[in-house]
């Protein structure tokens, strides 16, 4: 009798063993073959813009790789309602991806009070592009350097423009205003479609604009760029110095701005899919179709992935956050 009860209990332990393997090869399974629904590629602005031009092309890229990808735009506060819906996860957040940009970094800079934060609750996918801004002047400006300007801009009041308060065109501003140690007034407008013609008339001095913006109208003599604020310069602009080098003496040696664009998921996006979101996304970004894509907006590949596009984050609400202090914008 006792050695039948041991048989049942061992039996039973065996299909335990047996059941718990089944359930976590089962769990591994249908980890491994995540997508298990269509992806959705949430746009924190308006269609139309280089936010949502970009998504799109990933999105069209991204599903002959994987599956149906689904583009939403959620405009509002500066990218900050979309990029809070996101951060709360729930429902669908295993399949919900962001395109975040500057306002990603610069909103939490400017608003400290947000109900999230911008890289603990994140997952960082990968950087995806680059697009320099560049700093430039009307064509008819006395102008030709950013000594000149600086010069200028410390012996009297200059102004720049931007298409409103917190983007990365404003900020980039404020950061040369800083580093320069010059007074010059912000102009904001509604849109660059606004602060362009100003800038074309010469009603202000000088902006800080995304490339594919004044891009045509540096190529026509409307405007002149002194410098592209990356590090290098820009294939488009071969003979255009870099900030670091022009402004080399004036405070300008360290100085590095960019629009960037990446794609970021809620904390809780399952593992598998970040690796298959990784290895689609390094697929399709080192093939032609999205080569070609780049100089649409005169933008290069982004390099960062996972931890490095995090740290890249946490250095860029850094140091919006103390530009944002100076220049006394915090909300």
């Amino acid at each position: 009798m006792m050695s039948s009860k041991i048989g049942f209990r061992l039996k039973r332990s065996a299909l335990c063993v047996v059941t718990a393997v089944s359930m976590a090869c089962g769990g591994v399974a249908q980890a491994d073959e995540w997508p298990d629904d269509n992806i959705r590629l949430v746009v924190p602005y308006s269609a139309g813009g280089t936010t949502d031009l970009l998504s799109r092309k990933v999105a069209d890229l991204l599903q002959r790789e994987l599956t149906t990808v689904v583009v939403e735009n959620r405009p509002g506060a500066g990218s900050t309602v979309a990029t809070g819906q996101l951060a709360r996860g729930g429902r669908g957040s295993d399949h919900m991806l962001l395109m975040a940009s500057p306002g990603h970094t610069i909103g939490a800079s400017l608003y400290p009070n947000l109900r999230y934060d911008p890289v603990a609750d994140f997952a960082f996918i990968r950087n995806v592009i680059n697009i320099p801004n560049v700093m430039v002047v009307p064509g008819n400006s006395p102008y030709n350097t950013v000594a000149e300007f600086v010069e200028a801009a410390r012996a009297k009041q200059l102004s720049f423009s931007s298409p409103g308060i917190g983007s990365s065109v404003h900020m980039s501003g404020e950061l040369f205003k800083n580093l320069t140690q010059t007074q010059l007034i912000h102009v904001p407008f509604r849109g660059s479609g606004e602060a362009l013609p100003a800038l074309l008339a010469g009603d202000v001095d000088v902006a800080f604009e995304n490339m594919p913006t004044v891009y045509p109208h540096i190529q026509s003599g409307k405007l002149k760029a002194l410098a592209v604020t990356t590090p290098q310069e820009s294939e488009f602009l071969p003979d255009v110095p870099s900030m670091q080098q022009a402004g080399a003496g004036y405070g300008l040696e360290n100085y590095e701005t960019s629009a960037w664009f990446g794609l970021i998921a809620h904390k809780s996006f399952p593992e598998a899919g970040l690796e298959k979101l990784e290895s689609a996304l390094a697929k399709i970004m080192s093939g032609e179709d999205f080569q070609n894509f780049l100089p649409q907006f005169g933008a290069v590949a982004g390099e960062e992935v996972g931890d490095d596009f995090r740290t890249m984050v946490d250095n860029e609400v850094a140091k919006w956050s103390e530009v944002a202090e100076q220049a006394n914008l915090k909300r």
